[in-house]
């Protein structure tokens, strides 16, 4: 092997351990009872998840029937590692597919193995993904938008969970901008936590150890972001709130003729021009009722500002339902 690749499999195996999150059996069920009608007749891929353990893969595996999939892959990655005493890789990534024809389960006498890592963007990986119709995974915090940009490239519909800083991502920002991409029913606490290895530390206050052993943090800052409809994505945010006679309540920024909201429940049922409104104000949109202008800036081209103070990120929208006079 040569000293380029040597050298790019021992910076691998320097890489951090931060995106080992795995994702609980209850919070998969919890958002995917939303988007059962989408599964009839396809092929799902779960191709950040070994099979022999991954709770996608045993969701998808458990619900095959009900679901009326067609076929079930699911794919995993290995880092490739020298040994520094051999030229020999110690291991390699490894895929299964199941199609219902009886129960039988991945172990290491039935899945395949990937000549290489099995990384997503591998061409391994990307032949798997060709074949299928959906993809529901946990991809890698750190890749997540290499993860999304592969989906968009393949036409693929999707199900995965993100941190919710990828919402302020200029590609997945963009993405939701134009309606090729929306959030899930679950956002921050409503995911409940997340699996991690033995040796991560349990920092924080919301961490527990579960009755299978299971060490679990909670971080209370992710997202589902998705293609799939849900007939919630069509329901108006219910406004109750009035600018009129309440002008003192909505400042307006010193770099935009538009006024700032600190929370979606105080959007104004009567205000027909720009407002900037917090990032989770997504996890409510609907794009009949609102259109959302640009992310974060003013005219100006910097952060939108009140009194020569910035808040914290705001999206500009406009209400479509109210005629400009």
């Amino acid at each position: 092997m040569g000293r380029n690749a040597t050298n790019e499999l021992l910076q691998k195996a320097k890489k951090s351990k931060s995106d080992e999150f795995y994702t609980q059996l209850s919070d998969i069920e919890r958002e995917l009872q939303y988007y059962k009608e989408h599964f009839n007749g396809k092929v799902v891929y779960c191709n950040c998840d070994d099979p022999q353990t991954s709770n996608f893969f045993k969701y998808f595996y458990l619900n095959f029937k009900e679901l009326r999939l067609k076929k079930l892959i699911a794919s995993c990655y290995k880092e490739q590692v020298l040994d520094l005493f051999s030229t020999e890789i110690s291991s390699n990534g490894f895929f299964y597919e199941y199609t219902g024809d009886n129960e039988e389960k991945p172990t290491s006498s039935n899945i395949v193995y990937f000549r290489g890592d099995g990384d997503f963007r591998s061409q391994e990986s990307i032949r798997l993904l060709k074949q299928a119709d959906i993809v529901v995974t946990n991809p890698p915090f750190s890749l997540f938008r290499e993860f999304v940009a592969q989906l968009i490239q393949y036409n693929k519909k999707f199900l995965i969970i993100g941190n919710i800083n990828a919402i302020t991502y200029k590609e997945i920002f963009n993405l939701i901008k134009e309606n090729k991409a929306w959030l899930g029913m679950n956002l921050g606490r409503g995911i409940s936590g997340f699996i991690v290895p033995e040796h991560y530390e349990l920092y924080g206050t919301e961490t527990k150890i579960d009755e299978f052993g299971n060490r679990i943090i909670s971080s209370n800052n992710c997202l589902w972001l998705t293609k799939l409809e849900t007939p919630q994505r069509c329901e108006n945010i219910l406004l109750t709130k009035k600018y009129t006679g309440n002008e003192k309540k909505y400042p307006k920024y010193d770099n935009c003729n538009g006024i700032n909201i600190n929370k979606t429940q105080d959007i104004p049922v009567d205000y027909a021009g720009l407002m900037g409104v917090p990032i989770t104000f997504l996890h409510k949109f609907n794009p009949n009722q609102f259109e959302i202008i640009r992310f974060r800036k003013g005219d100006d081209d910097k952060d939108l500002s009140i009194n020569g103070k910035c808040p914290y990120f705001r999206i500009l929208i406009r209400n479509k339902q109210i005629r400009i006079i």
